[in-house]
């Protein structure tokens, strides 16, 4: 699976370009934005790109409209067609936000069911419809709103019309726009057998098609297998448990997270590893100490996994949930930019992709203690010990390398093992072993 060798860059589309929150149905151009950034997403070493939903909706594209149809606020679908080509003749795959479990009150099907009631052909098309009672909206009906928000409304994932609906939808995507794979927003909250159609019914479309689903909780097992229902999932638990480990300088937490899931219960899988996205604090607003910032992402390139990075955070842009609202995280840049962080990202997603440890190795904790870390990485042969230092001083990491020598991936430079490793302040390598 490519997926698994890729470095991914994430785009919210309605606010990177700069679309109005609110659905104006003024037709813009915007996407063609995303043409501009692909020498820069090139450089940075990315190689796949996931972009939120940039199909049409109501305000924030999570609450959809209509599923063929890209968002008059980003502009047409020849647009975005000509940005997926540009893209793929980029050697970047394309993967797009899947929004099935819910619509927004604006999706056709629903606004005839408030039209039409019990008359309707798209009454069944939705959970828990009741005519006999109403809702805050006083519809003079209900219905099940995803997680109690009304304005999401839930489709009926078990009915047969609804299934073809967004079975056709995806195949006109996969047509008309060459896509490589699909996150599942909310794959938790998803049915099982549609999850399990839906891999099949891509399967047949697209060799190599990547399902990707949002889990925040529980057992990731649950969707993920590679042969019925999904290749992976995103990892919030290694995303809180890294931030977390740098501003508590208690790195066995990190450690504890990897150790369960990569000795464990995930072992082989390959999680979707992040440090911000469009839902969560940037991390350069959750870090209390800026130096840490590289180290972060030296652990995010390293762990088992993919890693994902979010639109500016390569350079370090801040933003934190305002108000209970997410604007500021999903913010519109003039142009991307280009700083000592973003070129040791770029350091980092050049050798992640060149070395087949860092894609498909075991985890191994070497050396340990609050402030430091040492584990190995080790595919067919090959062995990588990626060392951490989070402190503002040096410090001597005493273990057996099992071999005398070794060298750092991201300078270049020897490393001797002399009964361990002197590891300089704030530092992180990468080590392959050479002799």
């Amino acid at each position: 699976m490519w997926a698994y060798e890729s470095v991914f860059y994430q785009i919210y589309p309605l606010g990177f370009c700069g679309a109005p929150y609110d659905n104006d149905d003024v037709l813009t151009h915007r996407i063609l934005k995303v043409n501009d950034w692909i020498p820069h997403i090139k450089k940075l070493g990315a190689n796949a790109i996931y972009f939120s939903p940039v199909f049409e909706s109501d305000t924030h594209g999570y609450n959809t409209r209509d599923y063929t149809t890209i968002d008059k606020r980003l502009g047409t679908n020849e647009d975005f067609k000509e940005v997926c080509g540009k893209l793929h003749d980029n050697n970047i795959k394309v993967v797009l936000d899947g929004v099935f479990n819910h619509v927004g009150r604006g999706f056709f099907a629903f606004q005839d069911l408030l039209k039409n009631r019990e008359n309707s052909p798209y009454k069944d098309w939705f959970t828990n419809v009741n005519f006999g009672w109403n809702n805050n909206y006083n519809d003079g009906l209900s219905y099940e709103g995803w997680e109690g928000h009304n304005e999401l409304v839930k489709l009926n994932l078990r009915n047969e019309e609804v299934i073809r609906h967004i079975f056709s939808a995806v195949e006109g995507w996969i047509k008309e726009f060459d896509i490589d794979g699909l996150r599942l927003d909310v794959a938790y909250s998803l049915d099982m057998d549609f999850v399990r159609r839906l891999r099949q019914f891509v399967d047949s479309k697209k060799d190599d098609f990547y399902l990707l689903g949002e889990m925040i909780h529980g057992d990731y097992n649950r969707l993920l297998d590679e042969q019925n229902m999904l290749h992976s999932v995103t990892n919030y638990q290694a995303y809180k448990g890294m931030w977390s480990s740098f501003n508590d300088r208690n790195l066995f937490e990190i450690n504890y997270t990897l150790e369960q899931h990569f000795c464990g219960m995930y072992q082989g899988k390959h999680l979707l590893n992040f440090l911000d996205n469009h839902d969560v604090n940037r991390l350069a607003s959750t870090l209390k100490e800026k130096e840490h910032l590289p180290l972060v992402y030296a652990m995010l390139f390293a762990i088992p996994g993919i890693p994902c990075v979010y639109y500016g955070g390569e350079w370090a842009a801040e933003g934190k949930k305002e108000n209970g609202g997410d604007e500021a995280l999903r913010p519109s840049f003039e142009a991307p930019e280009w700083n000592e962080l973003t070129d040791y990202i770029s350091r980092l997603a050049k050798v992640h992709k060149s070395e087949k440890a860092l894609c498909y190795g075991s985890y191994r904790k070497v050396f340990l203690t609050n402030r430091q870390i040492v584990f190995e990485r080790s595919f067919e042969g090959e062995r990588i010990l990626v060392a951490i230092n989070l402190e503002e001083n040096p410090f001597h990491a005493s273990f057996d390398a099992g071999a005398a020598e070794a060298v750092d991936l991201l300078t270049g430079e020897k490393a001797v093992f002399q009964g361990g490793l002197d590891m300089p302040a704030f530092s992180a390598a990468y080590l392959k072993i050479t002799g």
